[in-house]
């Protein structure tokens, strides 16, 4: 998963226009589905109810509901079906897939599917359906993020016989079935896919899941209804059989306030990215409070070491030195959210480095000693420093609202506030969600400091963020644009390691060198949190990305 979509050849040349419903558009959605299934604090018997429908706010609306985005992932999630599933204690589960094996060279994968599933236009789901949905991701540009995950390593998929599915690769991918975990690789109909527009597939995907689209009212909302016909839940669902509601109302609510006020009221039942603020309120309100560290990359700072000043390690090394990180989130994040200092990947991920998290303690001393030695030593009137007639100016764009969201926006002030008491100017750049999703702030002499996240189930993230750019093989989610082929080496040499321990191990030495070289470095673990209303139960995150589960909810009276 990643913090936005990955720029592509394709869709670099392609603006994405967010739709975001307006405030007077949601007050008036929400009135009118007040009674459609929202739940308020107020006591009740406790009984079962049979059916009803889930009225969400979650805050984000992506443009198709599958694809290389996590909003997509989270959506896709309660479509979609995948191969295998992430349990709580990060255990690769059975999914579609009851059994999966690799070759002894570690070069073949074998996975053998359930039998009898079904997607929801009736056809099959076979071996050769599934084969088809790699080739889709990875060479028809179905998933732009399940082929990063795959790319170098991905050679074939083929259906041995109906059931079971071989999979071919370059090298060996130890966690390959854990990658599978993650939403972008949820199976969609071979026939839809060949049969129907884009344009269908991308708003109303057919799969096997617990719910299919019945319809998407752009800006607003999309309605998911239950499949009576459901039969594969993963083997970590809490029931089989279908789901027990019988809709969800999957609303779109940009504005935080506006969706806890909603949930407090009665109007949904359940509201995604909980402020920091508010969590204390609705925890002794009653409300099931849900908060979940995404491993994978954190929200980081990585420096652009290709252009401008950050091409000086002293300099990186002086910012990250400049830094209280721990006073800026404790203070903003109220004990919810978790500070975080390591830069390649956050404290939920196998494989983390606690040496790399406190490798920069807050020490201005040695900020403005580096700074010196760097040749910044001098400041004007407005104590920021100069060398050679130039400022120690630095651009920092962020996403506000999607990569970056209410409580971000504030930890990235305190972050400007503490770096300017050593002399540097931090220019905070706004970036509306269509601009960033077009590529704009995405190239070397865009930008300085790049802030975002990535989402994964393993450190073989790592790869991605740092995989060196060539003009054959871009790496648009190299935010860096280091070309460090003794970085790379390390983070390959773990991702084919088969032993567990000796891998994460490896994973840690190259979290160590990004941390040395002050490539990037952490500030705040990502999160997904969600509050439930206490009349609606069964509702659990799941655990490759954190996603709201809805298959298992149900309410009581």
């Amino acid at each position: 998963m990643r913090s936005r979509p990955l720029r592509t050849a394709r869709t670099a040349r392609t603006a994405r226009t967010a739709l975001v419903a307006t405030a007077i558009a949601v007050s008036s959605v929400l009135a009118m589905t007040a009674c459609a299934g929202g739940a308020t604090a107020a006591s009740g018997t406790g009984e079962k109810v049979k059916g009803g429908t889930i009225v969400y706010a979650h805050q984000q609306e992506p443009s198709c509901v599958f694809g290389g985005w996590i909003e997509q992932a989270y959506l896709s999630y309660q479509v979609l079906d995948s191969l295998t599933s992430l349990d709580e204690n990060h255990k690769v589960v059975p999914w579609l897939a009851t059994s999966w094996k690799p070759s002894a060279d570690g070069l073949n994968w074998t996975f053998t599917l359930k039998k009898g599933v079904k997607f929801t236009d009736g056809t099959p789901l076979t071996a050769a359906a599934v084969a088809y949905n790699f080739d889709y991701w990875v060479n028809d540009g179905g998933n732009s993020t399940a082929a990063v995950w795959l790319g170098g390593y991905f050679k074939d998929a083929k259906a041995i016989d109906d059931l079971t599915l071989q999979i071919d690769l370059s090298k060996p991918y130890p966690r390959l079935a854990d990658n599978l975990t993650q939403g972008y690789f949820g199976i969609q109909s071979q026939h839809a896919l060949e049969t129907r527009s884009k344009e269908q597939n991308c708003e109303a995907p057919i799969g096997s899941g617990a719910f299919t689209v019945k319809k998407w009212n752009r800006g607003q909302d999309i309605i998911l209804t239950r499949n009576a016909a459901y039969t594969s839940p993963p083997a970590n669902a809490l029931h089989t059989g279908p789901a027990y509601v019988d809709e969800i109302d999957w609303k779109f609510v940009a504005d935080p306030t506006t969706r806890v006020a909603a949930l407090q009221s009665g109007q949904v039942s359940a509201v995604y990215d909980v402020p920091a603020v508010q969590w204390s309120a609705l925890k002794s309100g009653g409300y099931q409070l849900d908060k979940y560290v995404t491993p994978g990359r954190p929200q980081q700072l990585s420096f652009n070491t290709r252009k401008g000043v950050f091409t000086d390690e002293k300099v990186r090394q002086a910012f990250a030195y400049s830094l209280d990180r721990k006073q800026i989130v404790d203070t903003i994040g109220r004990g919810v959210i978790p500070v975080e200092g390591n830069g390649g990947v956050s404290q939920a991920t196998p494989g983390y480095s606690e040496k790399a998290a406190g490798w920069y303690s807050y020490d201005t001393a040695k900020a403005d000693q580096l700074l010196d030695a760097a040749g910044w030593s001098k400041k004007n009137e407005q104590g920021i420093r100069t060398k050679d007639g130039k400022t120690l100016s630095v651009i920092l764009p962020y996403g506000a609202g999607s990569i970056i969201n209410q409580d971000g926006a504030a930890i990235l002030q305190g972050v400007k506030e503490q770096a300017s008491k050593v002399g540097f100017d931090v220019k905070l750049i706004p970036v509306p969600q269509s601009e960033l999703f077009a590529g704009k702030y995405s190239t070397p002499d865009d930008y300085d400091i790049n802030v975002g996240y990535w989402t994964a189930v393993t450190a073989g993230i790592l790869y991605i963020n740092y995989r060196p750019s060539t003009a054959d093989n871009p790496n648009y989610a190299n935010s860096t644009f280091s070309s460090d082929t003794t970085l790379e080496k390390l983070i390959l040499d773990a991702n084919s390691e088969a032993d567990v321990a000796t891998q994460n191990a490896d994973y840690q030495k190259a979290q160590d060198y990004i941390a040395e070289h002050a490539l990037s470095i952490g500030v705040y673990d990502r999160l997904s949190t969600l509050a439930v209303a206490p009349k609606l139960k069964g509702v659990w995150q799941e655990h490759a990305q954190g996603g709201p589960t809805f298959y298992d909810a149900y309410f009581v009276k």
